[in-house]
């Protein structure tokens, strides 16, 4: 770690005249595994490294950014990215808004988000886990007929950032992970169904409980019907509620909002949700996959709070949008890699947890449907407008218990809608990989379009 700040910081002493320069470094190491019928089909190790230049020179009408990278921490390649970042500065649009972060004092979390065990771990016991996995669920039951995919994979990032207004800033995070998918089958034709664990390395994979998962999402799904339409309660399942909070979560991102692309704008003070909708972007707490020390910008990571009791109390911010906004950065800045550059995301969503457990929450439903997946999501979600028209699979609820399973199914809200019909919010907090964490949530009055 110490390493990548040094090569940052001695980039960022090249600097000259007024300009100022944000330097990126990364490293990174991968591997990838997928099982087929007791074989290796896929294997995969990789280690990357690079650095991403940013280069801002002062203009009468604002400031211009130029940018560069490249794929390699050799000398030869990092003075070829300042040159190209210098090169580009000139072909930048001026804007006001532009500019770099600065230390705002706020005291960087202790966390470790890294266990050796992911480079202690030999490539062996990490190939044998994805093969008993699909092993596992081959034989766990007569109905499957297939596992379509096992894998496990793991990593190791690290990353240093630099620049010529103090911020120095390193982190580094791991993380491990198996899945597999199961088809199963019968008279009615085939189901799929998927199941997962995640750790920060692979002693703390469960594959009894991701083998389980994907059998019973299976085989409960065979003799799925498409079921009449009508208007009731959807009851998510914590992977599909993620998933929402997710698309949620993008529209508070203030990158979104002063750009007039979030149903969210100029709502601040207002009862957007229920009561009982309290959601925060945490990337303090060690629990989430995405927690991180420090954000793409180099400013500490921090707790904040998005929406207070149903009361929206803000957006997240990195220091462009913040100053678009009027504000100051909530140290929200993200990066694509070494090639992006950074903007305001949400990264470490969670919902406040109920008081209810999903058996808790389908009784009180007593009739609807349970949303066990949500298929067409990125073209059937507007988070300008809050449109939501989505595909789904899952069970329908009768007297307050799972039933017969349904398919080819469209639910029909809008988000706006729905934020304020929720009606049970659960305390079985699943923390998964991705931006946010979920737990089952019910939603009253949505269409649901059958046959």
């Amino acid at each position: 770690m110490s390493e990548l700040l040094t090569i940052a910081e001695s980039v960022v002493e090249r600097a000259v005249g007024d300009e100022q320069l944000e330097v990126y470094v990364s490293r990174g190491i991968d591997t990838e595994v997928q099982a087929y019928q007791g074989e290796v089909e896929k294997l995969t190790t990789a280690t990357s490294a690079g650095i991403g230049i940013r280069v801002l020179v002062d203009s009468p009408q604002g400031a211009r950014v130029g940018t560069a990278w490249a794929g390699s921490l050799d000398a030869e390649a990092i003075d070829e990215a300042l040159r190209e970042a210098r090169d580009n500065v000139s072909f930048a649009t001026e804007d006001e808004f532009i500019g770099f972060a600065t230390p705002d004092g706020v005291a960087a979390a202790s966390l470790t988000l890294v266990d050796e065990g992911v480079t202690t771990t030999s490539l062996d016991d990490k190939i044998a886990l994805a093969i008993d996995l699909e092993k596992m669920v081959r034989t766990a039951d007569a109905r499957i007929r297939q596992v379509d995919s096992a894998n496990y994979s793991d990593y190791v990032a690290q990353a240093a950032i630099a620049s010529t207004l103090g911020i120095r800033a390193t982190y580094e995070r791991s993380g491990a992970y198996v899945s597999v998918e199961a088809i199963a089958t019968d008279s009615s034709g085939d189901q799929t169904g998927w199941g997962l664990s995640a750790g920060r390395a692979p002693h703390e994979l469960d594959l009894d409980k991701a083998a389980a998962d994907a059998v019973r999402r299976a085989t409960r799904m065979l003799g799925a019907i498409k079921p009449a339409s009508m208007r009731g309660v959807a009851v998510f399942d914590p992977r599909t509620t993620a998933t929402l909070l997710a698309i949620i979560g993008g529209a508070l991102s203030g990158s979104a909002v002063v750009r007039g692309r979030s149903f969210f704008a100029d709502r601040i003070g207002e009862n957007v949700a229920v009561e009982d909708f309290s959601l925060l972007d945490d990337p303090t707490d060690p629990r989430h996959f995405g927690a991180s020390i420090f954000d793409g910008e180099g400013l500490a990571c921090r707790r904040n709070v998005l929406i207070d009791h149903g009361r929206l109390q803000g957006f997240v911010y990195d220091t462009e949008s913040a100053r678009r906004a009027g504000t100051s950065s909530t140290g929200s800045a993200a990066r694509g890699g070494i090639a992006g550059s950074p903007s305001a995301s949400c990264r470490a969503l969670q919902l406040a947890p109920g008081a209810f457990t999903q058996a808790d929450i389908l009784a009180h439903v007593g009739h609807g449907v349970f949303v066990e997946s949500l298929t067409g999501v990125h073209s059937g979600v507007n988070p300008i407008s809050g449109d939501f028209s989505v595909g789904i699979t899952g069970l329908m609820i009768r007297d307050g218990q799972l039933a017969e399973p349904i398919r080819e199914v469209t639910v029909a809200s809008t988000l706006q809608r729905m934020l304020l019909d929720v009606t049970h919010v659960g305390n079985d907090v699943e923390w998964l990989p991705g931006v946010a964490a979920g737990q089952t949530l019910a939603v009253g009055d949505i269409a649901l379009s059958g046959s």
